[in-house]
This record gives C-alpha cells, sequence and structure tokens, in this order.
C-alpha cells in the first residue's frame, strides 16, 4: 500500500446542501471539519506507508473516522456503517452522498500501522498544536493530573486456568504452523480431547486434590511439549512463535521440576512460601496479552490489566467553583483540554510515571508553572527536579510514617535537631548520635542516624522513642537539601491557604469520568500495552473534541446530568 498525500477531500456541493438542511445547527461531526480539518492530514503519516503499490485510503481521513468513532464510543463496524449512513459523517469525510465508503476490517489495519511505527499519538500531539497555535493552551499555567484503572481485553484466568490455557495456545498455533511436525510429537486425539474446549469454558473440579491433579497434568504437558519444541531434530523456527515462548515462561513461572528419592521427575506447581513466585510486574497472567498485570489499589479495587494518567490544563477553574468546573470552564475563556495521557502496565506507582508526564509536556512546550496531583505521584527528588525547572508541585507528600508519628505520642523525626555541618543529632532528651552513615536504600541516597545503645537504655522516656529489640534508636533521613524540600512541604500543607490552592486538583476526577463516559476509557478494546496506548490517545483526542466543540458553540459540558438541588448544595458548600 502506498500513500499518495492528500489529506481529507473538499467537501461536495450536493453533500454541503443536504447537510446544511439536515442540520441546520451544525453537529459535532460538521464542525470538526469546518474547524479542524487542517490537523488530519496525511503528511505526518508519510513514514508510515510506501511510495510504491496500490493507493491506499487517506491516513488522515481514517484518523478523523478514529476519533469520531471514540468520540461516540462505536466498534469498527458501527463507525464503518456511520461512514456510509451519516450525513453529518459524510460531510466530515468528503464524501459523496452515493459513496459505499470502507470495510470495518481497514480500521484495525489503520491502527495496527499507527503502533507498529510508533505513531500512537500522531494526531493527539497534531491537535494540541493547532490548540496551541489557537492560544488555547499555553506553558505555565496550572494543570493537574490523575490515574485510573484499566481492564484488560482478555478473561480473567486464575494459575490453573492459566496454566492449561497457555498449553492450549500453544496448541492452536502449532496446529497451524506445523501440524505434521505435532501430529508426530504429541499425541493429538488425546491433546485434543484435554485442550479443544478453553479451559475456563467448563467447571474446574470442586476438590483441592483433583485440582491438584489437574495441575500436575497440565505442567507435564507443558514440559513435553517444551521438551519436543526445543529438541535437536525440532525446527528451530518453532520456538520463535509467540504462544510456545508464552506456554514456556508460564511454565518456569508456575512449576517446578524435581527429581525424587527415586529417581523419578516430578512437575509440582510453585507454593510462594517454599519455592517463590516471580513479582508481580513480571508474572504473566494471560497468554493472550503478555503485557496485562494484576493490581490492586486498597482492600476493594483487584484488577487485570493496565493504568492510565490523564493530565489536563485547568487555567480557568476557581477552586470554589470545582463541583461545577467541566460544566462552567467551557464557557469562560479557554477550555481545560487534555495535555498529556500516560499508559503504563498496572503494577507501576503513580510516582514512577510523574517525571515522564512532566518530561512528555515539556518536549510539547506546555510545562505547567503549577502541577496539581495527589499524594502517590510526589517524592521530594521529584519536588526538587521539577521546581528547578520552573514547575511548582502542588501535591501532599507523605506524612511521616513512623510509628510515634502515627500514634501522635513520642518523639517522631521533627523533635530531633540536625546539625548537618558537624554531622550530629540531638534528641529531645539532648544525648546526640554516635553514627551518622550515607547509605543507598531503594536506588536512593539516604542517611542513617544511629544513637549510643548505653544513652537510650538509659534514658527516662525511652518507651516514647523507641520499642527496637537492640535497645537504641535510630533514624532514616534524606540528604540535606530533600530533607529540607519535604519538611517545607509538609509544614505548608498543613495551612488552610494551602488546603483551598489544593481544592483545584478535585477537577481531573470529572475528565476521567468524562473519558469513561463518552469513550469507555477504563476498558480496554485491544490487547497489548502498544495497543492500548494507542486507544487512551485517541480517547483523549475524543474528549478534546468534543469539549472544544462545547467551547466553540458555548454549550457546558453535560449540565443536564446535575440537578438544580445539586448546583446550590454546591454554591452553599463553597
Amino acid at each position: 500500500m502506498s500513500l499518495r498525500p492528500m489529506g481529507l477531500p473538499p467537501v461536495p456541493e450536493q453533500t454541503v446542501r443536504v447537510a446544511r438542511a439536515a442540520f441546520p445547527q451544525g453537529s459535532l461531526a460538521i464542525r470538526v471539519r469546518d474547524r479542524l480539518g487542517e490537523v488530519f492530514t496525511d503528511e505526518p503519516f508519510a513514514e508510515a506507508f510506501g511510495v510504491r503499490g496500490a493507493p491506499g485510503l487517506s491516513p488522515g481521513m481514517l484518523s478523523l473516522v478514529t476519533v469520531l468513532q471514540f468520540a461516540e464510543n462505536l466498534t469498527d463496524r458501527q463507525a464503518a456503517a456511520m461512514a456510509i449512513r451519516a450525513i453529518d459523517w459524510k460531510y466530515a469525510l468528503g464524501l459523496e452522498l452515493t459513496d459505499t465508503g470502507f470495510d470495518h476490517s481497514v480500521l484495525p489495519r489503520f491502527r495496527a500501522r499507527l503502533v507498529g511505527n510508533g505513531m500512537e499519538r500522531v494526531v493527539f500531539d497534531r491537535l494540541l498544536e493547532y490548540c496551541v497555535d489557537a492560544g488555547l493552551v499555553a506553558a505555565g499555567g496550572k494543570q493537574r493530573t490523575d490515574s485510573t484503572h484499566v481492564v484488560s481485553a482478555v478473561r480473567d484466568l486464575n494459575r490453573l486456568e492459566l496454566a492449561g490455557e497457555s498449553v492450549r495456545a500453544a496448541l492452536e498455533a502449532l496446529s497451524v504452523a506445523a501440524p505434521d511436525w505435532l501430529a508426530r510429537a504429541v499425541d493429538v486425539p488425546e491433546f485434543a480431547h484435554r485442550y479443544g474446549p478453553r479451559v475456563d469454558s467448563w467447571k474446574l473440579p470442586g476438590s483441592k486434590v483433583k485440582r491438584d491433579q489437574l495441575s500436575q497434568v497440565y505442567g507435564q504437558d507443558a514440559l513435553r511439549l517444551c521438551r519436543a519444541v526445543w529438541s535437536p531434530d525440532a525446527p528451530a523456527w518453532l520456538r520463535e512463535i509467540g504462544a510456545v515462548d508464552i506456554m514456556r515462561q508460564v511454565l518456569v513461572q508456575t512449576y517446578t521440576v524435581r527429581t525424587s528419592s527415586r529417581g523419578k521427575e516430578v512437575v509440582s506447581k510453585r507454593e510462594a512460601d517454599e519455592d517463590g513466585v516471580p513479582p508481580g510486574h513480571l508474572r504473566l497472567a494471560s497468554p493472550y496479552d503478555t503485557d496485562a498485570r494484576w493490581s490492586a489499589k486498597g482492600d476493594d479495587l483487584l484488577w487485570l490489566g493496565y493504568k492510565v494518567h490523564l493530565t489536563e490544563s485547568c487555567d480557568n477553574t476557581p477552586p470554589e467553583a470545582e463541583a461545577e468546573a467541566e460544566a462552567e470552564a467551557e464557557v469562560r475563556g479557554r477550555p481545560n483540554l487534555i495535555t498529556d495521557v500516560t499508559t503504563t502496565l498496572s503494577t507501576v506507582p503513580d510516582v514512577k510515571a510523574t517525571a515522564p508526564i512532566q518530561q512528555q509536556l515539556a518536549d510539547r512546550g506546555l510545562p505547567p508553572a503549577e502541577h496539581y496531583l495527589d499524594s502517590g505521584y510526589p517524592s521530594a527528588e521529584l519536588i526538587e527536579t521539577a521546581r528547578s525547572r520552573g514547575t511548582v508541585m502542588v501535591t501532599p507528600v507523605l506524612l511521616d510514617r513512623s510509628a510515634q508519628a502515627k500514634s501522635h505520642a513520642g518523639y517522631d523525626k521533627s523533635a530531633f535537631r540536625i546539625d548537618w555541618k558537624a554531622r550530629r543529632v540531638r534528641c529531645p532528651q539532648g544525648n546526640t548520635s554516635t553514627g551518622w552513615h550515607p547509605v543507598r536504600q531503594r536506588e536512593r541516597d539516604a542517611i542513617v542516624v544511629e544513637f549510643a545503645k548505653t544513652d537510650c537504655q538509659a534514658c527516662p522516656v525511652r518507651p516514647e522513642c523507641t520499642s527496637a529489640r537492640r535497645g537504641n534508636r535510630m533514624l532514616t533521613l534524606y540528604p540535606e537539601h530533600l530533607h529540607t524540600v519535604l519538611a517545607a512541604a509538609r509544614a505548608e500543607q498543613k495551612t488552610k491557604t494551602w488546603k483551598d490552592k489544593y481544592a483545584l486538583r478535585a477537577g481531573v476526577e470529572g475528565t476521567i469520568n468524562q473519558a469513561l463516559d463518552i469513550t469507555g476509557i477504563r476498558r480496554a478494546r485491544y490487547r497489548g500495552l502498544p495497543k492500548v496506548r494507542l486507544q487512551h490517545a485517541f480517547s483523549a483526542t475524543a474528549i478534546n473534541v468534543v469539549r472544544l466543540d462545547a467551547h466553540w458553540t458555548e454549550h457546558p459540558l453535560d449540565r443536564s446530568r446535575t440537578s438544580n438541588l445539586t448546583r446550590l448544595s454546591y454554591r452553599l458548600t463553597a
């Protein structure tokens, strides 16, 4: 397939007349074509297409179809049907009324081409560039970030089901790639009886003994198949089949192979306490999506999938009107627009996403002067680094989590006086530390301060200071510059001024809800992290298009969803 850069074709006159008559007030698709047509050009996609071969559909047009698809939360078939029967879509795409459109299979192939060439965010970035040029978003303002969970597009499997399904997936792949070799390597009728239907399509045995026996059978079959594939007489390319390699990884992560006292080989399931299991960020959870991971948040939320971080501008939202922010901001000045979307594995903590998000904003020329985040994002190093680059992180840092601080009794770190130059610490009873040890903890610099056992054991208030069995108090400190930053942030966040200012962050919850309602952002449409990233980039683009449309028409978003009584309650609370 080749590319002949043309962009969106001009709208035929008949399509214009019919669309204007059918939509006298306009529609989202019509206004997007009229105002944002320059965003959906072919040139940014040139590297993904060749210069030889039959010309394909315009990638600019397909990107516009995809944005409208996400704005209306449609499937591929529904989006292709809208390009045929919806007059406003024909106007947006520049099609004749009699145009028969395209097959729905074009859309997944287009997405696969974008993912294969690292172009997941091209349309999102193009729209942001337009908004910057139009003065709708700018550097140096206020922005806020929050994350939410994303459920994967695969079934939830327990460890037993995963072991069986990984063998089944490998057999399915080998049945197509090397049927003759497979017929010689295994007993096909027996394996077909065991692995023909999906593992989760029938009820697992109720007793633990029978489940353990089934687990052992799955492990033995996986080991037998791996040995056959990796035998010297097997074609080497069999080992490169993705499903086969996944089966091998599941086998290693789920089972151990031992030799009994009688010399018999025993395959048994790993036990966490005895054999150990891989950490969550490495442990496979499905043979069909190797990027999806199990993760938990608190005691109530457990999911298999990913995590998405949304960042939006919020210059026009006063804290006292936060409850109605998304409705009111669209009719005042500039709209609140999503400036960054970052998708990660579900096991990646929020603090690991802070620096990449701020770097991406800086790369787009949109670094905020104030960045509002919740307590999962900051660290002393990140606060200091952001400040050195001109960004103030307005975020609650975690308080001292020592037993003394949590009980509000005894002496926490703030009760000790630190002399950084002399490298000594004085306790509330006047004793001086005897040890000052610079160390590396969790890949960061720290200082461990130790007091003498003789001083601590004779101290009259020792129970209020430490309960350590070693008998003396020890403190772990950040280096001086980071300790100062952290202490200042903890002191500031206790003030009413800071709390009133921080209320601005709450509005990003409304953005996540809007993304959930419009695009279904909490459920992955596709499998694999690159494709889920593409989904979220188009979801964010669709949300921005919807907000721009509300800004152009001076129509607040979702005003009808909030009752008059609720709005009155918000005003009285403010």
